[in-house]
């Protein structure tokens, strides 16, 4: 196939488009910045804001794979515009360009559109994408984490530390990257089924408790980490430490702090993927260690 790809240059996007290639399929992906040539991959330069960009990215498309996404924002017009309008600008384009198939990451945060700006955003994205008339799919990932993820690192230095502090007691779905990414390519085949809302996960009935998880992360880095449940209210006092510290950088914002703090984040058996289109490959035991070893490999641990 010939898969357009937006969020190409991200953690999920990246691998992605390695998987992708190494299947056989010719990439577009979409850059805003310069990126190093690559078999099997063509570079467009630009972003969602630009309709003539966008044009060259679908144009002769068999599928639209739209990974883009922001997770982090200063206000509700900063995911609006990550979120919902980029979005938007995708399905016109994917529309006016014939390109029927339409693979929709999303998030678990969509189904408590209250609880955040963020998770509110992702389910007007979703909003959208089902009113589209395309052959869309939505995929719902839980916490991703792998190889090449900043997002988990903090995690994985806490549990080298020997103290991870968590959200209060709650559970959670966990998700290897290259068991997503090769969701999102079987979602992407013009025989897979369509309109509907997927939340895949590790195949672990009922996620981790972050005691669990905890535990888990502990072993990876081979130090027997204590999880530590932490109130919400230091939590938002971490959040505005942090921002006032690392500013646009701080990644414990206010609205992340409302969403992690949500006790249930595992992914629902009525959406889990049919069978036949997908399993999960990597034990989430071996994963953390797969990703701990990466991470030492990189100096990052």
């Amino acid at each position: 196939m010939i898969l357009a790809v937006t969020g190409g240059t991200g953690f999920v996007g990246r691998r992605l488009i390695t998987l992708a290639v190494q299947s056989g399929h010719q990439v577009r992906a979409l850059t805003r910045r310069p990126q190093q040539p690559a078999d099997g991959v063509e570079w467009i330069d630009g972003d969602l804001g630009n309709r003539d960009v966008l044009e060259r990215l679908v144009t002769s498309a068999d599928a639209v794979i739209h990974v883009a996404g922001v997770i982090n924002a200063p206000d509700a017009a900063g995911f609006e515009a990550g979120n919902v309008t980029g979005t938007l600008t995708m399905l016109a384009a994917a529309t006016a360009a014939g390109a029927q198939r339409f693979v929709h990451v999303s998030s678990l945060a969509a189904r408590e559109p209250k609880l955040s700006q963020y998770g509110a955003s992702k389910a007007r994205s979703e909003e959208l994408v089902e009113g589209s008339g395309l052959d869309w799919v939505i995929v719902r990932p839980p916490a991703v984490y792998g190889p090449g993820d900043k997002e988990t690192l903090e995690l994985f230095k806490m549990a080298r530390g020997g103290q991870i502090f968590m959200p209060p007691a709650g559970r959670l779905s966990l998700i290897h990257v290259d068991d997503l990414a090769r969701l999102l390519l079987s979602a992407a085949a013009p025989d897979a089924p369509k309109k509907i809302v997927i939340e895949p996960d590790d195949g672990r009935p009922g996620g981790w408790s972050h005691r669990e998880f905890g535990a888990a992360l502990g072993k990876a880095v081979g130090v027997p980490a204590r999880t530590i449940s932490t109130p919400r209210f230091l939590l938002a006092v971490g959040s505005r430490l942090d921002r006032m510290v690392r500013r646009h950088k701080a990644k414990l914002t206010p609205d992340r702090v409302a969403y992690f703090c949500h006790p249930d984040w595992v992914v629902s058996p009525d959406r889990a993927p049919p069978p036949a289109l997908w399993q999960p490959l990597v034990p989430t035991r071996e994963g953390l260690e797969e990703t701990a070893r990466w991470y030492r490999e990189q100096g990052w641990l």
